[in-house]
């Protein structure tokens, strides 16, 4: 019973598609009071569903979009970012592509060409990077725990090309100053002739989980070309974000909620009121 109340109100605050009170939650889920009360701090404590400002009203938490997209394969992934990422494509004119971060490696697990037929474009392919050589695994890096990037660190930094940073001071310094920019930037550190640019894809508190990132021929990614394209990537980030986290509600509260008196007799409420 316990188990099923705590359902239902999750259920509630997930398609509301906006933030609840207390009050709206009991009248739908029709449940006493002080009971629905104790139900939403439990659900608070565990991180389930949070109140974001101080107005009293709750809104799906993190802890639960990261336990749904953990959960979420590529292709669910795909599903949700591939209509920011095409339009990207077709705004840039230039290839993009989306990298996941899992099992302490990034891989490429989409990518969107240009629209134009006449445009001639470079194909990444899809799979691993590594991790301190190309852009959509540096945007992530940057973003990772200390430890971690310290494990990178002291890998083997492979010279792909004469332009990969082989040095771990040097890449430490890169690292800060993806940070400090909001993208990463890779200068034919893989391929002779070609260049890319990424932003970090956040997922509310849990961090970098993905990255996106447009890559082209260098003689159309000059210095000034990359920055410009880096602050554009920050804003597409965004949006995927966006785009990842509604589909994670979505999935959550795929399940309308029946009207309050079914759920009353549901979770198990007397007439009497609540029992303890």
């Amino acid at each position: 019973m316990h188990l099923d109340r705590l359902t239902a109100i999750l259920e509630i605050v997930a398609v509301a598609g906006r933030p609840v009170t207390v009050a709206e939650v009991q009248r739908v889920a029709g449940l006493p009071k002080p009971t629905c009360y104790r139900l939403i701090q439990q659900l608070c404590d565990q991180h389930l569903i949070e109140q974001p400002t101080e107005d009293g009203r709750y809104v799906i938490g993190e802890r639960l979009i990261r336990i749904a997209l953990l959960g979420k394969s590529d292709v669910d992934v795909r599903r949700c970012a591939a209509p920011v990422l095409r339009q990207a494509a077709t705004a840039f004119n230039e290839t993009v592509c989306l990298a996941r971060f899992r099992n302490s490696k990034v891989e490429i697990i989409h990518v969107e060409t240009p629209d134009d037929p006449t445009r001639a474009y470079i194909h990444p392919g899809l799979g691993e990077r590594p991790l301190h050589a190309c852009s959509c695994s540096k945007a992530i890096a940057a973003h990772t725990e200390p430890a971690f990037q310290d494990s990178i660190l002291r890998g083997s930094l492979k010279a792909y090309t004469e332009h990969t940073k082989t040095s771990a001071a040097a890449l430490k310094r890169e690292f800060k100053q993806i940070r400090a920019q909001g993208y990463a930037d890779c200068d034919q550190e893989i391929d002779i002739g070609i260049a890319s640019v990424a932003a970090p894809v956040s997922i509310g508190s849990i961090g970098a989980t993905f990255s996106v990132t447009t890559v082209g021929p260098i003689r159309r990614f000059d210095t000034a070309t990359r920055q410009q394209t880096g602050q554009q990537l920050i804003r597409v980030a965004d949006k995927i974000s966006g785009a990842i986290q509604l589909c994670n509600v979505a999935e959550v509260s795929h399940h309308t909620p029946p009207e309050p008196q079914a759920r009353a007799r549901h979770a198990g409420k007397h007439p009497q009121g609540d029992r303890p």
